[in-house]
């Protein structure tokens, strides 16, 4: 039997790289609008994190999301994004 590869990415905050179910996808929709993305096959500009808040922290006070989605996020979005992120670790 064949051996399947495992998609890898990279994390916008930590640099560090995991297989792409290990991560979670947030995306930019073609109307501008940044969001977590839990399926992975929302349409638009999509980047990778790890699945912590720490991460999530730092690619938004370093302004990596804003950078790798082309756009800019704003205090609003971040919000939502971090209260998302808790409620997804919670979850877990």
């Amino acid at each position: 039997m064949k051996v399947r590869k495992v998609p890898q990415r990279l994390c916008v905050a930590c640099q560090s790289q995991g297989a792409k179910r290990e991560l979670l996808r947030i995306v930019r929709s073609p109307e501008g609008i940044v969001s977590i993305d839990l399926t992975g096959k929302k349409p638009g500009r999509g980047v990778y994190i790890c699945k912590t808040t720490e991460c999530l922290a730092k690619a938004i006070k370093e302004k990596r999301l804003e950078k790798a989605l082309r756009v800019e996020v704003s205090d609003e979005v971040r919000k939502g994004l971090l209260e998302e992120m808790e409620q997804l670790a919670q979850s877990n």
